[in-house]
């Protein structure tokens, strides 16, 4: 048998339950989707500067989630350009050019920002 008991109230509990349901998570993380843009655009190679140009961010949200999606609308023959600087791509000749990770080591410390803002926020 398991028994539970408690001396006081629960006022400081409630106050702080009712302050989450009223935090606006999709506020701080639109936030940090813009400084993904920035460190993205930042970090694209810039041959013309149109792929660098071209990051968006959009905020999906549900009942019980949140993703910030990162686009490039940069299109070369339907092809993401973003994804051939990132990972490669065959030429038209048959050769290859290698790809550049530029993507990770740019989101990796906004990653670690999101993190950190939504917590402040849930904590605070």
């Amino acid at each position: 048998m398991i028994s539970f008991s408690s001396n006081g109230g629960f006022d400081k509990t409630m106050a702080w339950l009712s302050k989450l349901q009223k935090l606006d998570i999709e506020k701080v993380c639109a936030a940090q989707a813009k400084k993904g843009v920035n460190a993205l655009v930042a970090a694209t190679p810039k041959d013309s500067g149109l792929a660098a140009n071209s990051w968006t961010y959009e905020i999906e949200h549900g009942k019980s989630f949140i993703t910030i999606w990162w686009k490039n609308t940069d299109l070369e023959n339907g092809f993401p350009v973003a994804l051939m600087l990132q990972y490669g791509h065959g030429t038209g000749t048959g050769g290859w050019v290698q790809g550049y990770d530029y993507i990770n080591p740019a989101m990796r410390p906004i990653f670690d920002e999101i993190a950190d803002a939504v917590w402040k926020a849930v904590i605070s």
